[in-house]
Formats: C-alpha cells, sequence, structure tokens
C-alpha cells in the first residue's frame, strides 16, 4: 500500500505526462505551459482556474473582443490576472496578433505561476505583483485594460476614473451575492452599465451560469 503523499506524488506526475501528451496532440504551447506549471508548482490552484466555468468565461470575453474590437492589440493589461490563463488564452488564439500582456495581481505568489504558464510567450508577457489603486496606468499606455472581477471592486467607478480617458476596457461582473467575497455584485446587465458608466459602450452581454449569471462590458472609459 502506498502513503497518501505518494499517491498525491503520483497524481501530478500522472497529470503532467498526460497534458504533455496532449500538448504534443494538439500542439498548444498553453497546454504545454500549463503542463509546466502542475510540474514546477505544486501548490498552485490550478484546478480551479482552469475549471470549466472559469474557462467559459474568459473564452466569452476572447471572442467578444475579437468580434468588437478585432484581433490586432498593442498592449493589454489584466487586472486581478492570477495565474494568468487569460493571457495565455489569448496568446494561444491565432486570430489574434498582440504586441504584449503585462498581467498584474497583488498576491505575490501568483506572478511566478503566471510566467510558467505563458512561457511560450514569455518575451510578449510579463506578471507583475502590484496594486491596481496604485498602478501607473499612463506608464503602461495600455490599448485594452480588462479587469474580469468588478465584483470584488468596492467602487467601480472610483477605479475606472484612474485610467486615462478614452482607455478600451473589458469588465466582467456577476450576481452571486451569496458569495462573501464578491462585495459588489449587480442584479442586472443595465445596473452593471449604470455602475460602470462608461462614456462608450461598444458591447454587452450575459452569460448565464448554474449558480450566477456573468455579465460583461467592452467599451471606452
Amino acid at each position: 500500500m502506498t502513503s497518501q503523499h505518494s499517491d498525491a506524488s503520483f497524481s501530478r506526475e500522472a497529470a503532467f505526462d498526460l497534458l504533455r501528451g496532449v500538448s504534443a496532440f494538439t500542439h498548444s504551447p498553453l497546454i504545454k505551459g500549463l503542463a509546466e506549471v502542475v510540474a514546477r508548482h505544486p501548490d498552485a490552484e490550478i484546478g480551479v482556474a482552469f475549471n470549466h466555468k472559469q474557462i467559459a468565461c474568459k473564452m466569452w470575453a476572447r471572442d467578444a473582443v475579437y468580434e468588437t474590437i478585432g484581433g490586432e492589440i498593442g498592449t493589454i493589461l489584466v487586472l486581478g490576472g492570477w495565474y494568468g490563463v487569460l493571457a495565455g488564452i489569448l496568446f494561444d488564439d491565432a486570430r489574434f496578433t498582440i504586441g504584449k500582456i503585462v498581467s498584474v495581481d497583488i498576491d505575490e505568489t501568483v506572478a511566478s505561476v503566471a510566467r510558467t504558464l505563458n512561457g511560450a510567450w514569455i518575451d510578449r508577457f510579463n506578471a507583475l505583483s502590484e496594486d491596481m489603486y496604485a498602478l501607473p496606468y499612463q506608464d503602461h499606455k495600455a490599448d485594452l485594460v480588462v479587469n474580469t472581477s468588478c465584483e470584488h471592486i468596492a467602487d467601480l467607478r472610483g477605479w475606472l476614473d484612474l485610467l486615462p480617458k478614452g482607455t478600451r476596457v473589458v469588465l466582467q461582473s456577476n450576481d452571486y451575492f451569496s458569495e462573501p467575497t464578491h462585495i459588489n455584485c449587480v442584479a442586472s446587465l443595465d445596473a452593471f452599465k449604470e455602475q460602470a458608466k462608461l462614456s462608450r459602450l461598444l458591447y454587452g452581454g450575459s452569460l448565464p451560469q448554474k449558480k450566477y449569471t456573468r455579465f460583461m462590458l467592452i467599451g471606452e472609459v
């Protein structure tokens, strides 16, 4: 009989071998990066980051961005970027030509994981451990700012006012009021529009999930 620790180690090794095989079959740099994360960052909550709901919301954002503003984008700033999954999804999509993606998160433990996941594009990717309220947005000169966690922002419009006027943004929130960490949910898409008060709205949509509905806006501040 093997120990619980040995079983856990074997599971990581098995997951690594599986993902390497899928990477070889699909030729996906993102899957290769995911395999490296499993091997090098055993404590990363990668199963949560890549669960079907998380991925569905990010693929929705990716497709809406392409359909709304096109695939040629200079610099993208992703706030609350966590493990850099959205960056990887965008880089891995052949429809996009992206100059650079900077993933920003206040959690200092996630930057190294994000760099591993996006290793195939490390010349065009960076992960910063910064507070989004203290970020020098003017210096980044971002062509697109993405924040898919607006339910965690107490004053959404107050944060948006920190961005240079005319900045293009992708925003997501939800109506999952029962989650304790969600401090500023919205009840509807119209409520989200009113909360954000974008100067120009290019897209607004809803994505129903099992326990909640996610809302998305694309536009300019």
